[in-house]
């Protein structure tokens, strides 16, 4: 019968459906689990915030191409990491970079805060900058990392270095930190 060869073509094609929809369901699970904490380290690239969104896109684009083309990724967040970190790097470089003004986040913060707070926030938030500025690029991308829920393994496989020597950076970025704190 015509339309039973129809409904096992018709079945056929949900089933393949299916499948191609479970992994975009996956890979947009992942993208809701994981964009935030992808623009906040972008933006700690440096780069501005029109950017790291468009970055964050495209790292969750080159997830779902990879996966789609049968690529194994053992890892997922930590491969999402290495793919922003590599992608931020090349489009802040792109973009020129501009430093940072503590004036600019100032006029960001909560507008519920009166006067003496903001000013407080501000110097809190210029004196954490300052103590920023003095950590090397290793040690301020291994603490960004860390704050974002990455392990020690994964932030080296992110930036291409060993657990250990993520550890290293890190001790002496809080040793640093703890410094300019007292």
């Amino acid at each position: 019968m015509p339309s039973e060869s129809f409904g096992e073509e018709l079945a056929s094609v949900i089933r393949s459906e299916r499948g191609r929809v479970s992994l975009q369901d996956q890979v947009a699970q992942v993208f809701e689990e994981t964009r935030d904490d992808v623009y906040r380290y972008l933006l700690t690239l440096g780069l501005h915030p029109p950017q790291a969104q468009e970055a964050t896109q495209e790292v969750f684009l080159r997830l779902y191409v990879t996966l789609k083309g049968n690529e194994e990724v053992r890892n997922q967040r930590a491969w999402i990491f290495r793919v922003a970190h590599n992608l931020g790097l090349k489009t802040r470089a792109k973009q020129g970079s501009q430093p940072f003004d503590p004036e600019m986040e100032a006029r960001m913060s909560d507008p519920g805060k009166n006067p003496e707070q903001k000013l407080l926030e501000k110097e809190r938030m210029v004196q954490f900058h300052r103590a920023m500025e003095g950590l090397s690029e290793q040690q301020r991308r291994c603490l960004f990392l860390r704050l974002e829920g990455l392990r020690y393994p994964e932030i080296g496989e992110t930036l291409g270095i060993s657990a250990s020597a993520v550890g290293e950076f890190l001790r002496r970025a809080m040793s640093r930190l703890k410094k300019v704190g007292q």
